[in-house]
């Protein structure tokens, strides 16, 4: 019996050595190069105070209108071209972004919407989207938990949670992810909610991995640049969203044009990644149901064209209409080594109505 108990021992003890030796493998530790800015803007605290249960969605009748003209700075950027690949600027001094801006108290004028892409490329079905995102009534501050399965080199378990904070026209967007207790990754992202949607002000990348030092990374938005996390300065495309704002972005999009939901249809915008700004685009697919531990939920869908790559990370997702549109289900590969599954756990809590 005692043989035994040591082997087993043993065998835990090789299997966790070799996920050690092979994490910083398959999880790159340094996605973006330079050290980022310790003073990330401070965790907004919200109370959750109720569950949000499944009802059918307002209808919602809003009319695209023409794009308003965009900045010279961003029509570089308009075409699925890596800005990358543009000569980088000497860095500027932007502003403390853990301040808040005058915004916060003035609404900010309107940024370039995000551009829908249909199969039908009717002159209405065409143009840029134009909503009002101060006037639209954004959920309340919300949290999302997920249970956590996949392939890191070999399969893993763990567990997720996305919160949605907001604070009159301030928000913040954090993902918490931790697998096989040997690995966790944070993204956070912090701006304003603007009449085109979220303008993110700081974006922030934390990896931790048992026995090293936590790897971070940062990108901070100016009003009209962007340092990337090499120290490199771009210029600010209209629109521009971060890896943990995207997805909020979106929500608020298919709230807004519940149409575009429709399979075939698809939604673009620049993104800005810790080593580059890029366009990606992302398709609508069909509706399936999604198993989850709080019920069989109606979902759509909503795939990244790009493949995973380079280092990127690729998220997919299932929308369920049925609660505001949030994300019940997500798969993030990265290249060949991760494969990760997000099924929501339970129904997501919210904070009291305005919070």
């Amino acid at each position: 019996m005692d043989r035994r108990r040591t082997g087993w021992v043993a065998l835990v003890a090789a299997v966790t050595a070799l996920h050690l030796a092979l994490l910083p493998a398959v999880w790159p530790v340094r996605l973006g190069e330079g050290a980022a800015d310790p003073r990330r803007p401070e965790r907004l605290q919200v109370s959750f105070v109720q569950t949000l249960q499944p009802s059918e969605p307002p209808t919602r009748r809003l009319q695209p209108v023409q794009a308003a003209p965009r900045r010279a700075a961003g029509a570089a950027l308009e075409r699925a071209e890596p800005a990358a690949s543009a000569p980088a600027m000497e860095a500027p001094e932007l502003p403390p972004l853990a301040e808040l801006p005058p915004e916060l108290t003035n609404p900010v004028p309107s940024l370039m919407p995000v551009e829908v892409d249909t199969v039908a490329a009717s002159p209405a079905a065409s143009a840029a989207v134009s909503t009002d995102a101060t006037a639209f009534d954004w959920p309340p501050s919300t949290r999302l938990s997920y249970r956590v399965v996949g392939d890191v080199q070999g399969p893993v378990e763990g567990q997720a949670r996305v919160e949605w904070l907001r604070q009159g026209l301030r928000y913040q967007v954090h993902l918490d992810l931790s697998v096989a207790l040997l690995a966790s990754r944070r993204i956070s992202s912090d701006g304003l909610i603007t009449p085109a949607g979220l303008a993110p002000r700081r974006y922030d990348e934390e990896t931790r991995i048992v026995l090293r030092e936590p790897r971070r990374v940062a990108i901070d938005f100016g009003d009209e640049l962007v340092r990337m996390a090499d120290g490199r300065v771009l210029p600010r495309p209209e629109g521009v969203q971060d890896s943990a704002s995207q997805f909020v972005q979106m929500t608020w999009l298919f709230n807004a044009r519940p149409d575009l939901l429709q399979p075939g249809q698809s939604v673009s915008f620049p993104l800005a990644l810790p080593r580059r700004v890029d366009t990606w685009i992302y398709d609508i697919l069909a509706s399936e149901p999604v198993a989850t531990p709080a019920g069989l939920l109606p979902a759509v869908h909503v795939r990244p064209r790009r493949e995973a790559g380079g280092g990127d990370l690729t998220v997919e997702f299932w929308v369920a209409p049925s609660l505001q549109y949030l994300p019940v289900r997500l798969a993030i590969r990265q290249g060949r080594g991760i494969t990760l599954e997000l099924l929501l756990e339970r129904l997501p809590e919210q904070a009291a109505p305005g919070r």
